[in-house]
């Protein structure tokens, strides 16, 4: 479905946390103040808990103590030792091992299989952040078929940030069946099993995906997931939990940092509810592979775009819409004033709008204004090209009360385009692009995003850069 230009009031500064994630980045001293808090170090002690623990950075993945000593936290202590005996590696992340363990003292006691006492199944699942929805659906397929099995209360779901994490409760399996099958073994054949079973589900509903959604058993003997309340490592949003019963009203926003919807519910279960299922799946795959160093086939499905997108996502090289828009916008702004830098800052603005606009609308209003720790720029509302748009003092477009800089632009936009092609090369097929539309089309919004933008949003490499070196596409092909 085409995306509709809606002028919407940006005056309340009220706007989703998923896009304020993507523009913004705590300073290291929040982070550490957010460890602080009372509520996200107990939800972090008490998953942790006889867990093999890993610390990530900016440059820097922890696992050990610096006594070489398996990394754990266990009490507030464990908190305050990690942010100073790791401070160099500036921690951030947190995670920590499928496996829980009878003791962890010395590497030997990561070693021992006997040592493993519990191993959670989950399934990884991953997208991107602008096409969460995707993700969530994904995750509902898995979650409908643990159902049918009869494993409801003992399921799970973690938001991780980009992406979700489907769990079941290492503890949904009696004692008497890890008598019988090892915890890693059980952990291992009930995600790959389950991946196998829900494959034809997931081609059906891969037709009314937007975007490429990835599900895979990444279960191994050290395998760590993001813990619940963590951060994640690139977006300021925090590793949320939620139950099966959530699935349907989940949003992004949920994963608020200052403001998390998380559910402490990720500690139900009933054992013996997955005995079955384990018997079952451990009959059909055996075990986990790592044991005999046999190799390891593992079961992942990819998930591409809806069919009709398919090609010209292959030949875009996986430039996304958003960085097409960016780019449009910027040139467009160029085009009409020469001004370079107010360009980018235009540019990434309007894709935040219009990518905002797309999933809610005309008249969304989020559940609560995304909460920041430090005041909002001061902005006033200007009409610019034909749209209202807030400009802070400092002259820079802003949402949210977030400035849009040059240099934002440049990491945001311009260097995820020259993943797929020379950004120079881009950025001068762009302007091109947009200089052969008349001004009335640039100055209307409505007639840009219908005329300019939309033709060329998922075929930008091949009709625009390609087009403008004159291999495949003349301007009359734009409109033929």
């Amino acid at each position: 479905m085409s995306v509709e230009y809606l002028e919407l009031s940006l005056s309340g500064t009220l706007i989703e946390v998923a896009v304020l994630a993507m523009m913004r980045r705590m300073e290291y001293p929040e982070v550490v103040r957010y460890y602080r808090d009372a509520r996200v170090k107990r939800e972090i002690l008490d998953y942790c808990k006889n867990r093999w623990i890993a610390a990530a950075g900016p440059h820097a993945f922890v696992r050990y103590w610096a006594n070489g000593a398996p990394l754990k936290l266990e009490s507030d202590s464990d908190f305050e030792r990690l942010f100073q005996e790791h401070k160099r590696a500036r921690p951030r992340t947190i995670y920590a091992s499928v496996n829980v363990y009878r003791k962890l003292e010395t590497t030997d006691d990561l070693e021992k299989p006997e040592n493993i006492i519990l191993t959670s199944p989950i399934w990884d699942i991953d997208g991107t952040l602008e096409h969460w929805r995707d993700i969530v659906e994904v995750a509902r397929v898995v979650v409908d078929f643990l159902e049918k099995e009869g494993v409801v209360k003992s399921v799970f779901i973690k938001w991780s940030g980009e992406g979700m994490h489907v769990h079941i409760n290492e503890r949904a399996f009696s004692e008497e069946v890890r008598r019988k099958v090892h915890p890693l073994n059980i952990a291992y054949s009930v995600v790959e099993y389950v991946i196998e079973k829900v494959k034809p589900k997931l081609r059906e509903l891969e037709r009314k995906l937007e975007s490429g959604v990835k599900i895979e058993n990444i279960i191994d003997a050290k395998r760590v997931f993001s813990v619940p309340l963590s951060l994640h490592k690139r977006v300021d949003l925090a590793c949320v939990c939620l139950k099966p019963e959530d699935v349907d009203s989940f949003d992004v926003s949920w994963a608020d940092p200052y403001n998390p919807k998380h559910s402490e519910r990720w500690r139900e279960y009933e054992e013996g509810e997955a005995d079955s299922l384990a018997l079952k799946a451990f009959a059909a795959i055996g075990g986990y592979p790592g044991w005999t160093g046999t190799g390891e086939k593992r079961a992942t499905v990819e998930l591409k775009a809806k069919p009709e997108e398919r090609e010209t996502a292959a030949v875009a090289g996986k430039l996304g819409r958003f960085q097409v828009m960016a780019l449009l916008q910027a040139a467009r702004y160029y085009v009409l004033t020469g001004d370079l830098e107010k360009a980018k800052s235009f540019g990434l603005n309007r894709a935040i709008f219009y990518a905002w606009a797309k999933h809610y609308g005309k008249g969304y209003q989020p559940r609560y204004p995304f909460r920041r720790p430090v005041a909002p720029v001061k902005t006033k509302i200007v009409e610019t090209l034909g749209e209202k748009t807030p400009v802070s003092e400092r002259g820079w477009f802003a949402m949210g009360g977030v400035e849009q800089r040059p240099e934002d632009f440049d990491r945001q936009v311009a260097s995820r385009v020259s993943a797929v092609v020379p950004y120079d090369e881009a950025w001068k097929a762009a302007v091109e692009y947009v200089k052969s539309f008349p001004r009335n089309v640039l100055t209307d919004p409505q007639k840009f995003f219908k005329k300019v933008y939309e033709p060329v949003r998922d075929e930008f490499v091949e009709r625009v850069v390609k087009g403008k070196k004159g291999k495949t596409k003349t301007l009359l092909d734009f409109f033929g």
